[in-house]
C-alpha cells in the first residue's frame, strides 16, 4: 500500500497540478468520452498510457483476455454493464478491442487455467474456445499464442455485435468497433484491417 501512496503523491505533485484545470472542468461538466477501450487486466497493458490519454479521454474495461461475452441480460455482468454506459448513456463513437502479447489468460485457454484459479478463470476462458480452436492449428507454440491472442480479439468482436443496440449503433453509421494488439516487449501496435488482418500502426 506504501507504493500505491507514494505514487498518489507524485501524481498530486506533478500531473494533477499541470491538469488541475481539467479535471476541475470534468468535474463541474461531466465526461464526453469518444471511445471505450476493452483491455486486459494485465498490469503491463495501460491503454491510458499507450493512447497517452488524457483523463475524460476514453473509458476503459479490464478484464482477463480483454474478453466481450455474447449479449445475455444476465445479473453481476460488469464487461456488458460498461458497454451499455458506455454505448447507449454516453453515445461513445468507438468501441476498441485491445489484445496484447504474453496474455495469461490466452495461456490458461491454450494450456488450461492454473490448478489454483479455476473458479472463475476456466468458465470465463470458455467464451474464446473458437480462437483456441483456430489457435490448436498452430504447431509452434508461440505461433499458437499471437494466433490465440489475435483470434480472441475477433472473438469478442463478434460478441458486440450481438448487442442489439450495437449492432444498431454500428448499422447506423453511429459506433464504430474496432481490434487491436500491443506488443508489449516493443511496443508495437497493431490493428486489425478491413481484410482481416492484424497491420502494425507507423
Amino acid at each position: 500500500m506504501n507504493r500505491l501512496l507514494e505514487g498518489y503523491r507524485r501524481f498530486r505533485a506533478s500531473n494533477w497540478r499541470a491538469q488541475q484545470g481539467r479535471f476541475e472542468a470534468l468535474a463541474a461538466q461531466g465526461q464526453r468520452p469518444h471511445a471505450l477501450v476493452i483491455a486486459c487486466v494485465d498490469s503491463r497493458v495501460d491503454p491510458a498510457m499507450i493512447f497517452d490519454a488524457p483523463p475524460g479521454e476514453m473509458l476503459t474495461v479490464r478484464n482477463v483476455a480483454n474478453l466481450v461475452p455474447p449479449y445475455a441480460p444476465v445479473a453481476y455482468h460488469g464487461t456488458s454493464a460498461a458497454l451499455e454506459f458506455a454505448v447507449r448513456v454516453l453515445g461513445v463513437r468507438h468501441v476498441l478491442v485491445l489484445g496484447h502479447e504474453s496474455c495469461g489468460g490466452i495461456q490458461a485457454l491454450l494450456e488450461g487455467a492454473p490448478q489454483s484459479a479455476r473458479d472463475f478463470i476456466a468458465p470465463w476462458m470458455s467464451l474464446a474456445e473458437a480462437a483456441r480452436a483456430r489457435a490448436l492449428r498452430c504447431a509452434n507454440p508461440a505461433e499458437r499464442q499471437r494466433c490465440a491472442e489475435h483470434e480472441a480479439i475477433r472473438v469478442s468482436l463478434t460478441n458486440l455485435v450481438s448487442f442489439p443496440w450495437i449492432a444498431q449503433a454500428v448499422a447506423t453509421g453511429s459506433l464504430e468497433l474496432h481490434g487491436a494488439w500491443f506488443g508489449i516487449g516493443n511496443g508495437e501496435l497493431q490493428l486489425l484491417g478491413r481484410e482481416g488482418r492484424f497491420v502494425t500502426v507507423v
